[in-house]
């Protein structure tokens, strides 16, 4: 069966297979992936839609430059996606984009990987302290605290899915106080740079998607800005 939590590592494969050479996915490109697993695209539409936009490219006359980001294959996805979808309702099959999650990781590594994120957690609370923002190092405070107590409870058995929604529920509410927190110039800066970096490819976007790769985008902004570490298992 497929594992669940290679979907960011298979994409990235998938894209630098493609284009042939040694490349690092931009943090727009991150943000593209969590918005289309946010909107429940499956690891194999996505990468269907990434070898058909390199195959399409390569069909072009007089290529000067290579594919450089995701974006370009973004349009390619969102079609794969609906055919993927239309031949599971013609078949009668029922497709699930989020599976039943196995038990990958041994119950050492999730143990060292909660630690290891309420620690950095309990580090980026005590700087936010320093420098005088108190309500969010003490939701940072909290959130480390949340994260001991799952790892010291241990229960999460040989189905990770629990696990996977209690952390991204935790992953959520750090998102929204941070958010909540910061300047009204920043999130206008970022907002701005998510769309200078999406620019060739809006039109090509709906409003809900592009909605989705924003709010993606600022996250991790954010998360990097506070030195705030991803929680799902995604990034174990």
């Amino acid at each position: 069966m497929e594992n669940y939590f290679n979907y960011f590592t298979e994409i990235e494969e998938c894209f630098r297979k493609c284009r042939g050479t040694p490349t690092l996915l931009s943090t727009i490109d991150w943000a593209l992936i969590e918005s289309w697993k946010e909107s429940g695209i499956p690891l194999e539409a996505v990468l269907i839609g990434i070898e058909r936009a390199f195959q399409k490219y390569s069909r072009r006359p007089k290529r000067f430059r290579k594919i450089n980001g995701l974006g370009y294959c973004s349009q390619s996805v969102f079609e794969a996606a609906e055919e993927l979808n239309t031949a599971l309702v013609e078949s009668g099959a029922v497709h699930s984009s989020h599976p039943p999650a196995e038990a990958v990781f041994s119950a050492e590594e999730i143990r060292a990987y909660l630690t290891r994120n309420a620690e950095a957690l309990e580090k980026a609370s005590k700087i936010c302290r320093e420098h005088g923002e108190q309500v969010v190092a003490e939701d940072l405070h909290e959130s480390a605290a949340a994260l001991g107590e799952i790892s010291a409870r241990g229960d999460w058995g040989p189905d990770l899915q629990n696990l996977e929604q209690n952390l991204s529920a935790l992953e959520d509410k750090l998102s929204a106080v941070l958010t909540r927190a910061a300047s009204v110039e920043l999130l206008t800066e970022v907002r701005s740079e998510v769309d200078r970096e999406l620019v060739s490819y809006l039109q090509k976007m709906t409003g809900p998607q592009i909605e989705s790769l924003q709010r993606q985008f600022l996250k991790k902004r954010l998360f990097e800005r506070y030195r705030v570490p991803r929680l799902s298992l995604f990034y174990l």
